[in-house]
């Protein structure tokens, strides 16, 4: 287990988050990529209670499973304890003591299979709770990107003539590089409350969703970037030319 200052915390991403949309409503008010942060910031809030929870036992369920077991071990030993075996040996042929240890044996796996189902529940209730999150913080990444989709550097750079079907371009170069950037840092905290869950839990099921959440942000951050290098390389070179 790791330790305590080689933990995630949770407050950290949430006041960075809450940051990260101060400075983009400041830059942006109007884009609505800064209302995407505030949402996501209530998501992030959202996210410590759920990975919190997600660590602790569900002590009523737990509780249940024991009651069911000690129940069903009492039911057990109570019916066995009415039989007269010694009368039931001396009556019963080897058919019919056949017919009896199939029906017990039958009913033993009947109620193993329900102990484990309650046993379990708490497992399962979590899985399901927590893969739905990490369903929603997916789309919190595709629609970062979606947000940062036309933002195309060479065009602003190469002052290219647009189409009248080209989307709205009014940003200058340093504005979109700040656009750009603030996409990349909102991927990269979706990232990191997907890794809340993976932390707080050891469900492998919830791992590997929260693993390919991370991926998902990292593939898409780096596209982010490579849209900044070459905002960068195209702007160097622009400058190098005014200087020849």
């Amino acid at each position: 287990m790791a330790s305590e200052d080689m933990r995630l915390d949770a407050s950290r991403i949430i006041e960075t988050l809450a940051r990260l949309g101060e400075r983009i409503t400041a830059r942006f008010p109007d884009a609505s990529l800064g209302r995407l942060c505030v949402r996501l910031t209530g998501t992030a809030r959202t996210t410590a209670r759920n990975a919190a929870a997600l660590a602790r036992p569900m002590l009523w369920l737990r509780s249940l499973a024991a009651l069911v077991a000690g129940l069903w071990a009492a039911a057990t030993i109570w019916v066995v304890s009415q039989i007269d075996w010694p009368a039931v040996a001396a009556r019963a042929d080897a058919t019919s003591l056949a017919q009896g240890l199939d029906s017990a044996v039958n009913l033993l796996l009947l109620a193993g299979a329900a102990i484990w189902f309650v046993l379990t529940l708490e497992e399962r209730i979590k899985r399901s709770r927590t893969l739905t999150a990490l369903h929603e913080l997916r789309s919190y990444a595709h629609v970062i990107d979606m947000h940062q989709l036309t933002k195309d550097p060479t065009m602003i750079l190469s002052g290219a003539t647009v189409s009248a079907a080209s989307p709205v371009r009014q940003m200058s170069e340093f504005e979109l590089a700040r656009y750009l950037d603030f996409c990349a840092e909102m991927l990269a905290l979706t990232a990191k409350l997907a890794a809340l869950y993976a932390g707080a839990s050891a469900d492998r099921a919830i791992l590997q969703a929260a693993t390919e959440v991370e991926d998902l942000a990292s593939d898409l951050g780096r596209k982010i970037w490579q849209k900044i290098m070459i905002l960068s390389q195209l702007d160097e070179r622009r400058a190098a030319g005014r200087k020849g």
